[in-house]
């Protein structure tokens, strides 16, 4: 484990730090138009990144909004994990955290992870089991987020240990930072604006196509998977900060094929790398891992993990990701020469449902295949891919190629 009393080498600026937190609290809150005054925002923030903290609680005091600080201790999982009994580990406040979400407007969430393999000694299942007992919880928040009057966002703090795993200085690390939120423009949230039109606009047209199914092809996939009419297409909403995806969640009923991840995953206090993933008949019948397979087996043996919640295509033309940051929320959005892919076992988004979907029982979202689970991990692949639309009058349309979209 990364040593914790190493010292950082470089420190963000203040001013590049004040941008940052704008970004996230005057766009990225409400789906793009910024905080509200009056609104209730939780910050969760590591430690390590508490200059960070101060600069959210200042921009969203600026904003009128109500701000709920929550700096979180990091290197205390390996002893949580390691002393915890059964009922720790499914000791769940109801009450509380029923109270918590009906208070909340917003949260944004820092991901700041000095120590990426931190649990890779414990057993899964205890992971596994305690993130499934906050379920309930994540559910609220679901809902209420489809009822209009919820949103989050996440953003990455640079740290040494994941510079180190993608062979960059601390500063070199930032540096891909700044680049990949824009925050070297003068005005970081008008160019967001102008992503997020080109978003818009990239969903309208798939919408409008009818695609059934979309079949992706390449060295490291083969991969069918329907879509179906009642499915809408997401993007842009300012949910992760950066976010250059279009991505919707297939009907997990209807999935044949195989899928390749180059791009490592950092999970849970774990790193799996090589993914290598089987469906038939929409479920998950071959699974593995050059590393991390033994937590990627429990994993998926968690309800639901098995099946696809998400499917996703990163454009080349909107990203300046280009280099690996071992951190999923900027791995999934890599630019480069051929943009990106990426799969979740897992949850699906009932957002993605085109109509009301508060009219919609359990078994209503079953039968539509919108997966339900506690579990929601993304699969990368930069590899080169073509991806076919088949369209539900029989026709076919390429809609992706060389990393950007055709249409």
């Amino acid at each position: 484990m990364t040593d914790l009393n190493k010292k950082s080498t470089y420190h963000p600026p203040a001013e590049l730090l004040e941008k940052y937190a704008q970004v996230l609290v005057n766009f990225a809150l409400n789906s793009g138009k910024g905080l509200q005054p009056g609104e209730v925002v939780e910050c969760n923030v590591p430690d390590v990144a508490k200059p960070f903290a101060r600069a959210l609680q200042n921009q969203v005091l600026k904003a009128g909004g109500h701000p709920i600080m929550r700096l979180l201790p990091t290197g205390f999982d390996q002893d949580y994990y390691s002393l915890a009994g059964e009922d720790q580990l499914k000791f769940f406040p109801e009450k509380y955290y029923q109270e918590k979400a009906n208070l909340l407007h917003h949260t944004i969430q820092v991901l700041a992870d000095p120590f990426p393999d931190e649990l890779k000694e414990i057993d899964p299942e205890k992971i596994i089991m305690a993130r499934d007992v906050r379920k309930p919880y994540k559910d609220w928040l679901v809902d209420k987020e489809q009822q209009g009057k919820f949103t989050w966002t996440i953003a990455l703090w640079g740290v040494e240990a994941k510079a180190e795993a993608v062979g960059l200085s601390l500063e070199d690390y930032w540096q891909e930072i700044y680049q990949a939120v824009y925050l070297d423009e003068q005005d970081p949230i008008q160019k967001w604006r102008e992503i997020h039109d080109l978003q818009k606009e990239i969903r309208r047209k798939l919408d409008e196509m009818q695609i059934e199914y979309v079949h992706m092809k390449g060295e490291d996939i083969d991969l069918r998977l329907r879509i179906g009419a009642d499915r809408v297409w997401l993007g842009g909403s300012g949910r992760n900060i950066p976010s250059f995806e279009i991505f919707t969640s297939p009907d997990w009923h209807d999935v044949e094929g195989w899928f390749k991840s180059n791009e490592p995953v950092y999970r849970y206090g774990n790193i799996i790398k090589d993914t290598e993933f089987v469906f038939k008949n929409g479920v998950l019948v071959q699974a593995k891992a050059s590393q991390g397979d033994r937590f990627l087996q429990q994993m998926i043996k968690s309800e639901n993990a098995d099946k696809l919640g998400e499917f996703s295509l990163t454009d080349k033309r909107m990203s300046r990701i280009s280099h690996p940051m071992a951190e999923t929320l900027f791995d999934e959005n890599m630019g480069g020469p051929f943009g990106n892919s990426h799969i979740a076992i897992g949850m699906a988004f009932k957002e993605c449902y085109r109509g009301d979907g508060c009219s919609l029982k359990k078994k209503d979202w079953e039968e539509k295949g919108f997966n339900d689970a506690a579990e929601h991990t993304d699969f990368v692949t930069t590899k080169d891919r073509t991806v076919t639309a088949e369209l539900t009058d029989g026709s076919k349309v390429v809609i992706y190629k060389n990393g950007e979209f055709v249409i």
